[in-house]
Formats: C-alpha cells, sequence, structure tokens
C-alpha cells in the first residue's frame, strides 16, 4: 500500500478514537474495514504502534471500559498531529479522484489565496529545528516593505491561515520571533549548531492569541454575545480554542475566550458585523465601538 494510503488508514483509526467512546479492537478493525482496508489484526496492531512510536501519540486501553483512548497528556501535539492527517488525508482523497478522471479539477473549487510562495523552503526550515541548526536569511518586514538580515536559532514552525511562519531566537532579540516564509530570501542552512533553551516552549506563544503577534498584553476573559445564528458558524467553527458556552437562549448566546486582545482578535469581531457584540471587557468593547465609528465615518458623504 503507498505511503498515502498508510496515513489516510492513520486518519481513520485516530478519528475513531477521537470520539471518546473508547472502542475495542474489533470496531475499530471493522470500522477500517468499512472504509475499504482490508488489513489483518497484527497490521492493525502495529499501526497502533507505529503511531505511538512515530509520532509520538500514546494511544492505550482501558480495562475497565474495555476499549482504547488517546492519552493525551502523555502525547506529543496531537492537534498538530491530527492537522498534519487532515491535510495528508485530503491530498489522498484528492490525488485518486484525479487518477479516475483528469476532469476532477473541473469540479474543485480551492480558496483564493494566492501561490504558497516560500514553501520549498519548509523542508529544509524543519530539518533546521530538529538537528538545531543555525539559519541566517534575509526577510522583508510586511509594512514597510524594507529588507534586512537575520541570524535565527529556529525553534518552531507555524500554520496560519495557509501560510507558514518561522519561529526563532535571534541574537540581537530575547524574545521570539516570527517571520512569514514567504518573505524570506536566501536562505542558509549553518552546519553551526546550537543549544535549545528548554524553559522555551514556542507553542505557547500562539495557545493565548488569534493568529500570530501577542502585543504587550496578558491574556484575560473575553465574554461575547452572538445571535443565534452567527453562534451556529462559531460552534462549528471556534474563534478560539478556549471557546466555552456561557449562557444560551431564544436571543443569543454567550461565549467565553481566554486570550490576549491583539489587532488580529479585533479584526474578528469585526469582520463578524452586527452578530457580535463584546460584553466584556468594557474597554475592549470600547475600542471595537471606536473603531465601527470609523469604519461608519468613511461612508459619510
Amino acid at each position: 500500500m503507498s505511503q498515502q494510503g498508510t496515513i489516510h488508514r492513520y486518519s481513520l483509526l485516530i478519528e475513531k478514537l477521537s470520539h471518546k467512546q473508547f472502542p475495542s479492537f474489533k470496531i475499530i478493525h471493522d470500522h477500517l474495514h468499512d472504509q475499504g482496508f482490508e488489513i489483518s489484526s497484527r497490521t492493525l496492531q502495529r499501526d497502533i504502534e507505529q503511531i505511538r512510536n512515530e509520532f509520538g501519540i500514546e494511544i492505550k486501553f482501558d480495562h475497565s471500559r474495555g476499549g482504547y483512548f488517546i492519552d493525551k497528556d502523555e502525547s506529543i501535539n496531537v492537534e498538530s498531529f491530527l492537522r498534519f492527517l487532515e491535510i495528508v488525508s485530503v491530498a489522498h482523497l484528492l490525488t485518486e479522484s484525479l487518477k479516475e478522471s483528469k476532469e476532477s479539477l473541473n469540479y474543485i473549487s480551492f480558496e483564493a489565496q494566492g501561490s504558497l510562495k516560500g514553501i520549498e523552503m519548509l523542508q529544509p526550515l524543519l530539518s533546521a529545528i530538529r538537528n538545531r541548526r543555525k539559519i541566517s536569511f534575509t526577510h522583508e518586514n510586511f509594512e514597510t516593505g524594507k529588507k534586512r538580515n537575520y541570524l535565527l536559532l529556529p525553534y518552531l514552525l507555524h500554520e496560519y491561515q495557509n501560510r507558514w511562519y518561522i519561529v526563532g531566537k535571534s541574537a540581537s532579540v530575547k524574545e521570539l520571533m516570527t517571520f512569514g516564509i514567504d518573505r524570506i530570501e536566501n536562505l542558509e542552512v549553518s552546519n553551526e549548531t546550537f543549544k535549545r533553551d528548554k524553559a522555551i516552549n514556542p507553542a505557547e506563544r500562539f495557545e493565548n492569541i488569534v493568529g500570530l503577534y501577542k502585543e504587550n498584553r496578558k491574556p484575560e476573559e473575553i465574554l461575547l454575545s452572538f445571535n443565534l445564528r452567527q453562534a451556529k458558524y462559531e460552534k462549528a467553527l471556534p474563534l478560539h480554542s478556549s471557546q466555552e458556552i456561557i449562557t444560551e437562549n431564544e436571543n443569543e448566546v454567550v461565549m467565553k475566550y481566554y486570550l490576549i486582545p491583539n489587532y488580529e482578535l479585533k479584526q474578528k469581531i469585526l469582520m463578524r458585523g452586527e452578530s457580535v457584540k463584546v460584553v466584556e471587557p468594557k474597554w475592549l468593547a470600547g475600542e471595537i465601538k471606536t473603531m465601527a465609528g470609523a469604519i461608519s465615518h468613511l461612508y459619510h458623504e
């Protein structure tokens, strides 16, 4: 079986385990069989072991419930692995469709986000992170258009809105820095290695924010009131992983978030227009009101 087919099988297995219903070995095996994977019990057991050993996802058996589950506390970045499986599975399904008919592309519409410039750098960047090698490059500032050379200790690759970013430490700046790879030129991976700072967890940089940049604020509770129509979208595609429903009635749904209220969050709120209202904190409600007023002023004749 092709590598894509194996990854697709992993995806189906993880999907079955993610529903927290503690499926038995037989239920998992039957689920894969129903999806077209006629594999032996030994192959399924090997799949479970490989997911654990190669990807750090701890699949365990709960004897009291008689089924398997994912121990997220002992697993390495489950959400990233699920996102990886999703991307590969979609690619596999599309590839199979194209094999059946080249005309399949006529029936697929992708979001118009432009080309994935710089994507060829993903492999050398990931290799540099994994092998703790210093990198150097020229980066163009998005706002000013000015270019500057950087020497970086790379820590993390981060994806946001179909764009990739490299996160790392610069010798001249104490805090972690984020660079869009689509604005990187002249990338060089050095043979010189560095010692990773164990006190730094770069993934934490994005835990309490929407988007990329933290700004000089601390996370706080944010309450947003959505009308019923918009609330359905928020439930299906949460604004942030911290989303929690506080109250729900025939008029509104109030949701709570724990976030740093950065510029990107304000943009997301404004994008939702009249379907959302900031309840708390009051200072954020005031800023959104001011920004909405400025938008309204643009259309005054």
